[in-house]
């Protein structure tokens, strides 16, 4: 997989973060630059970490499906990112309990963080089926959550939802679409 793939997967994969910054930065009465860095940084280590789990559980068995790992990477890809715009538009509006738990308490925090980077393990198997290099990929995943998402706990306290959606909508258009490319040069060889 190519840089540019890695980043288009990058963004992708923080969109998910991005719209749980923007819903945090909604729900927190006195928005502190500390909290949107603790967030920031909370949402940028889990999707650093979890693609390079799913890269060495991946390797384990990339000897096995060699032969069909571009569709295996695909339907991992396309499930992905189909649940993301399943997930986004059959969301109503923001959750209030979560917002009346504290989205900035730790607890609450980490959990938010393991549960948008599930997406980033499963392509963490992609990328080990791929020969990606899992360091320079986690790093720049990581580091592209964390630039995305600083910012959006300010908009999401400025906006609202007015790009909560779109944002995830987006990023599982482009995991779809990289998974799609990534067929597609496996079929051509």
């Amino acid at each position: 997989m190519n840089i540019l793939s890695i980043l288009i997967t990058a963004v992708g994969l923080s969109m998910d973060a991005f719209a749980v910054s923007i819903t945090n930065g909604m729900c927190t009465r006195y928005l502190r630059f500390r909290d949107a860095l603790k967030m920031a940084l909370s949402f940028g280590i889990f999707q650093a970490l979890m693609p390079v789990i799913g890269y060495f559980a991946g390797i384990t068995f990339s000897d096995k499906i060699a032969g069909i790992d571009h569709w295996v990477a695909f339907i991992l890809l396309a499930f992905i990112g189909g649940k993301m715009i399943y997930e986004t538009l059959k969301e109503k509006e923001v959750d209030r309990e979560a917002c009346q738990r504290g989205p900035l308490r730790l607890r609450m925090l980490l959990v938010l963080s393991v549960a948008t980077s599930i997406d980033a393990l499963a392509v963490g198997v992609s990328f080990a089926l791929l020969n990606t290099n899992i360091w320079q990929a986690a790093g720049l995943i990581g580091l592209i959550t964390f630039v995305i998402c600083l910012p959006a706990a300010y908009v999401g306290k400025k906006f609202g939802t007015l790009f909560q959606r779109k944002a995830e909508v987006f990023g599982g258009v482009i995991l779809i679409l990289i998974g799609l490319k990534i067929l597609i040069e496996g079929l051509l060889g």
